[in-house]
């Protein structure tokens, strides 16, 4: 290859990097609207995914002569890429039908999820792992020439930071999925264009396709495959700890990968230094993977007993973007380290298998291509083994130390011939594994606001499960509160309970006899619990991701909810509630859900308008829906488009207030397809039955024990508040544009504005209340009503 030619094909690299990764943040917002966010549909993706890439690498040249122009081969790949990247757009929504049809739920319906998740994903992943083998076919399998690969691998994984930026931070902020995988198709339409032309003005060598027995070369590809299973189980707990740590958002996730693959792009390069410069490939290998061991416990420690406490307060400033500079900066102090080892890892085991081989007569694309297929094949492993198995099952913990003697026998495979220096590394490894501290309870209850949260109360109860990560805590004063994955989600404080029994109680009172339920999300199980006290009720339905959930809050929640879990009336569903929604043939009277973070990835496919149309299709004629509206941790422009978007599948619907000392917090949605008409009067007839003392009680817990005092919680319809909602943006599933709206306004602390803002537009609605006059000028005087 032309020495003059090696800039051009960094930049072809980098541009293919780019692409990839914005395809692959699509694919992920775009599939889980198919296959669901739990653990396992998200490992079912990531297998898929890897497995193209893996297969795609091995099969390349056992499959395409060597005979052929690399960049001739390379453009036909790119081409193929920017092809099947825009089918895939089209495919999945119909996929989601032909998945409907066939299975509903249970082991059947997943393993259908990962059939679809392949078939969809496999004809671009394959292309995308040919790509490195392809090319690699013209560079000589010297040290310059695996020098040379390190630093394309390099310059592909620098491209992939600038896709993953762009995908998370501009494209799907601004734009929508469509937009941004036909950027992605282009910037690979011009890397082919580019490759047709660089190809019919360069001659390629023609190398030998024989690939000479390998002489003790197992090693090697044993140790880099446990180098990728290190890596992506790292990967795994590590965003795990440090979405608890920085915020579950979409931006969280957008830095963390951002960072660990700009690790991995520059270790590449420093490691295709050490090949270039002639130094034995091997050993450097074998001192990569015993460095690891220290880099983890250094992140483990970082994590653990550091980051946590560094004194930043993240509400001090409501300017998004130097929250992520801070968010940026801790994530490259903590794994930077691990991953610039990982990423020198691959240049030095193509050398050091390339040793073993034979240099001159092995095929360079074999070599890559096999070297790259077991760094695949460990990364599967490891992103399986530790989201599905591990954590849940042993905790981040002891993942971390899992990891650590994984990576020291990784060493002693690549130190095959060095045994003392590999029984030292192993000797090292144990006192590192030991030395791992455990996660603090308090990361987990608060999360990013832990400085701020420091010594309030202990802990009752905590435990990592395969989709969250749980606290149940106990304040001095007796109060008691629910956190999931670093946020606080419920509490028995009068203001949680008041809410968590209005999303219950008030299509309940509202629905003339409602009798069965479904609830998404168990959360404290307050809001479940709510029906619990309704005789009429047959059935309540609650689906729920986490199966820690419901025995623990129950055991600490169980007066509050009723013990809603051991009721015979309720079915615990485990699974994602979009998928029950979509999958599942049963109508309900009522559909509410516990309060569930729209910033937190993944839950705006539970605000869209298809997933409300979704919802419509599953209540049965005259059924209620209500959705809970956060007006804390928020900002305008992100209530404005849950309210309008909720508007868009039920015109009909009203808002109902939940404030603290007269303050705006949050509100209620109430959604039903017939035109709203409440008998105030009828409704304090029917609480007044000595059957449903049990409601009266649970709402005079919460100060709402009367039809009026109910009904005050009136804040408005959509006839009142179009003026207001115009131009608010529609969350839809093509863009899922509220988690980046509300991501940016997590650290808004307007609340109160927001509230007053709406209140401007309220109006007495008297055709709404059928109410005898003594109630109603109460109810008016409750409203702040003055005319």
């Amino acid at each position: 290859m032309p020495r003059r030619l090696f800039p051009a094909l960094l930049i072809l690299f980098a541009a293919s990097g780019c692409a990839a990764l914005i395809y692959e943040v699509v694919w992920l917002q775009l599939l889980q609207l198919v296959v669901g966010s739990t653990a396992v549909s998200m490992a079912v993706l990531l297998s898929a995914y890897m497995g193209g890439l893996c297969a795609g690498s091995y099969l390349l040249p056992r499959l395409v002569s060597p005979r052929q122009h690399p960049l001739r081969v390379y453009a036909f790949i790119e081409l193929g890429i920017a092809i099947f990247g825009i089918t895939v757009l089209f495919l999945v929504p119909l996929g989601r039908y032909v998945y409907v049809a066939a299975i509903g739920i249970g082991l059947p319906g997943m393993l259908l999820r990962g059939i679809l998740c392949g078939l969809c994903l496999l004809p671009p992943t394959l292309l995308m792992g040919a790509s490195l083998p392809a090319m690699a076919r013209w560079l000589e399998s010297t040290p310059q020439g695996f020098s040379r690969l390190g630093l394309l691998y390099g310059a592909n994984t620098a491209g992939a930071v600038l896709g993953c930026l762009a995908a998370g931070f501009y494209l799907l902020r601004v734009f929508d999925m469509p937009t941004a995988t036909c950027v992605a198709a282009a910037i690979n339409l011009l890397a082919a264009l580019a490759s047709f032309l660089l190809a019919s003005r360069t001659l390629a060598v023609v190398r030998s396709s024989a690939t000479p027995a390998a002489r003790g070369n197992w090693p090697i590809y044993v140790a880099i495959a446990l180098s990728g299973l290190t890596a992506l189980g790292a990967e795994v707990v590590w965003t795990r700890l440090l979405s608890l740590l920085l915020g579950a958002t979409v931006y969280t996730f957008a830095i963390i990968l951002a960072v660990f693959l700009a690790g991995i792009g520059l270790g590449s390069a420093a490691g295709s230094l050490i090949v270039r410069a002639g130094w034995r490939a091997r050993t450097w290998l074998g001192a990569c993977q015993f460095l690891l061991a220290a880099s983890m416990a250094w992140t483990a420690w970082m994590v653990y007993t550091s980051l946590p406490y560094w004194p930043i307060n993240p509400s001090l400033t409501q300017n998004p973007w130097i929250d992520f500079q801070l968010d940026l900066v801790r994530c490259l102090w903590a794994i930077l380290p691990a991953t610039l080892l990982w990423g020198a890892s691959f240049p030095l085991a193509l050398a050091a298998a390339a040793e073993g081989a034979g240099r001159e007569s092995e095929d360079s694309g074999k070599l890559a291509g096999g070297v790259y297929a077991a760094n695949t094949i460990g990364a599967i492993v490891g992103a399986i083994a530790f989201s599905l198995v591990l954590i849940p099952g042993i905790g981040t913990q002891q993942s971390q130390r899992v990891l650590i003697v994984v990576t020291a026998i990784s060493a002693m495979f690549a130190l095959r011939s060095f045994r003392p220096v590999a029984l030292v590394a192993l000797a090292l490894a144990g006192v590192l594994t030991w030395s791992i501290p455990a996660v603090p309870w308090e990361l987990v209850a608060y999360g990013r606001r832990l400085p701020a949260s420091l010594n309030r109360g202990h802990s009752l109860y905590m435990g990592e499960g395969m989709n969250a990560s749980i606290v149940v805590s106990e304040w001095d004063d007796g109060k008691r509160l629910f956190h999931i994955s670093g946020k606080t989600e419920a509490s028995n404080e009068s203001h949680d309970l008041r809410l968590e029994r209005m999303l219950g109680h008030i299509p309940a009172m509202l629905h003339p006899a409602p009798e069965s339920v479904l609830i998404v999300g168990f959360g404290a199980g307050v809001t479940a619990g709510s029906f619990v006290t309704y005789p009429g009720i047959k059935r309540i339905v609650i689906c729920e991701m986490e199966p820690l959930v419901p025995p623990a809050t129950t055991k600490y929640f169980g007066r509050e909810n009723y013990n809603v879990l051991h009721d015979p009336r309720t079915t615990i569903v485990y699974d994602d509630a979009r998928h029950y929604m979509l999958t599942a043939r049963e109508k309900f009277d009522i559909i509410t859900s516990d309060p569930i973070h729209p910033w937190v990835k993944g839950s705006a496919t539970l605000y869209s308008q298809e997933y409300f149309e979704l919802v419509k299709a599953r209540l049965n004629p005259g059924g209620r829906v209500t959705q809970w509206v956060p007006l804390y941790d928020s900002d305008m422009d992100t209530v404005k488009s849950e309210i309008a978007t909720f508007y868009e599948a039920f015109p009909n619907a009203t808002v109902w207030e939940n404030d603290v000392a007269g303050m705006g917090y949050d509100v209620v949605m109430l959604g039903q397809m017939d035109m709203p008409r409440v008998d105030v009067d009828a409704m304090q007839r029917r609480l007044e039955l000595p059957v449903n003392a049990r409601v009266t009680q649970s709402l005079r817990d919460v100060k709402l024990g009367t039809a009026v005092e109910l009904m005050s919680t009136y804040s408005g319809r959509r006839s009142d508040l179009s003026e207001w909602l115009k131009g608010a943006e529609i969350n839809r599933d093509r863009n899922l544009r509220l988690q980046y709206m509300a991501g940016l306004g997590l650290d808004n602390n307007g609340s109160f504005y927001i509230y007053y803002e709406m209140l401007k537009h309220f109006q007495y609605p008297e055709d709404l209340f059928v109410i005898s006059d003594d109630k109603k000028e109460l109810l008016k005087k409750m409203l702040g009503v003055t005319k």
